[in-house]
């Protein structure tokens, strides 16, 4: 596995550098051809590219970075420093469901420290840290930008709204059960870490329409404005008042 040592500097372990069994590099080899010819300049593929690698080994192992190096002609170097930069990316091994607690002020005031602490308590782990049944990785999430339904926690990016310590550990109990687990909105069922970063890397799953994204709380201003008659003023309106009335003289907007 990869991780870093007690420096804090990055260690690439040997055996994430074993090559791809031919079968699935020539997979990558596909699946990676069709991304980059979505690109003008190839080298524009390797967000993506990095999420079709964790998609394989669910990190993005040495292998992962020496193969997007080679197909797009940059440096490992150049790939590792983008696969370091953002915290999507994994550079050691991740559980199969990640759970993000948000303890942003909002969710933190209305209990999302207590959650990440219950719940580490209850898994044993800290944050970036995975269950010893490889289930499970606890993360501690800035900002989930859902306030409106603080304390929020996610599991693999799907909405879990309004909980408590004791709704998010029976959440993380039944993915470790292997359980089908509905998000509060979205999509019908949480998906593994791979699927999902699958789908990042720009392979739809057919799921995008399966369930509402903004429930009531989010959708309150705009039921505010309608229920007022209030309408976005014009792109010509010189001033920022909101108007009642339509911009077109037929009654359009």
């Amino acid at each position: 596995m990869s991780g870093h040592d007690a420096s804090g500097h990055l260690h690439v372990s040997p055996e994430s550098k074993a090559p791809y069994a031919a079968d699935v590099l020539e997979k990558l080899h596909v699946d990676a051809a069709e991304v980059i010819s979505r690109y003008p300049q190839k080298r524009s593929a390797l967000l993506p590219l990095l999420h079709l690698v964790q998609s394989v080994d669910g990190y993005v192992a040495g292998r992962g970075v020496s193969f997007c190096a080679e197909v797009l002609d940059l440096t490992e170097a150049e790939v590792s420093g983008v696969a370091t930069f953002y915290t999507q990316y994994k550079r050691h091994p991740n559980g199969d469901y990640t759970v993000g607690v948000c303890t942003n002020t909002l969710c933190a005031v209305m209990g999302g420290d207590l959650i990440f602490d219950r719940l580490s308590e209850h898994l044993g782990i800290g944050h970036d840290e995975t269950t010893d049944d490889g289930r499970i990785t606890l993360e501690r999430v800035e900002c989930n930008a859902a306030c409106d339904y603080a304390p929020v926690v996610m599991a693999n990016w799907e909405f879990f709204d309004n909980q408590t310590p004791e709704s998010t550990i029976g959440l993380v109990e039944d993915l470790r059960a292997g359980k089908d687990v509905a998000p509060t909105r979205g999509a019908a069922k949480v998906c593994t870490f791979k699927e999902v970063s699958r789908v990042l890397a720009g392979f739809e799953d057919g799921r995008a329409d399966e369930g509402v994204g903004a429930g009531p709380a989010s959708l309150l201003g705009l039921k505010i404005a309608n229920d007022r008659g209030w309408v976005a003023p014009g792109a010509n309106s010189s001033n920022g008042s909101h108007s009642s009335q339509p911009d077109g003289k037929d009654g359009s907007q």
